[in-house]
């Protein structure tokens, strides 16, 4: 955690962006009834129903100091889509020497991913513009008695 805590703390540098990334699984939703319909001087009220039509993994990366955001949506989320995705990162950010990747300690998130999903040279050239630091799980600080 304290990697972290100091890499937050840096001033803000273009050639080592520091960018937090995490996926989150989405369902795709619809009302299954119509929605009922408003009464003057009620209050609004909605049913419960839906249906399911389908998912979705939604991969986002920010930029804390800039506010930079970047955004991809996949049918799922596997470690061909995080090669993608660093892929896109890689390309936003051309003149960064590394990039400061924040991220959860997931396998989709580690170098495999690349290497299963590119020719090993262009793999390991993607692979040197990130310094990962991953998060402690559950978000957890160590405890010390």
């Amino acid at each position: 955690m304290e990697r972290i805590l100091w890499l937050y703390a840096l001033s803000y540098d273009p050639l080592y962006p520091a960018i937090c990334f995490d996926e989150r699984p989405c369902f795709l939703i619809g009302d299954k009834v119509e929605p009922l319909a408003l009464q003057s001087g009620q209050v609004r009220k909605e049913h419960y129903a839906y249906e399911k039509n389908g998912s979705c993994a939604l991969l986002a990366a920010i930029e804390p100091l800039t506010g930079r955001r970047l955004a991809q949506l996949h049918p799922q989320w596997t470690k061909k889509e995080g090669t993608l995705f660093c892929q896109a990162l890689a390309a936003a950010g051309p003149k960064a020497k590394k990039i400061r990747l924040v991220q959860d300690n997931l396998n989709p998130h580690n170098a495999s991913s690349v290497y299963e999903n590119l020719p090993a040279e262009e793999a390991f050239a993607l692979a040197q513009r990130f310094e990962c630091y991953d998060t402690p799980k559950s978000g957890e600080l160590a405890q010390h008695d």
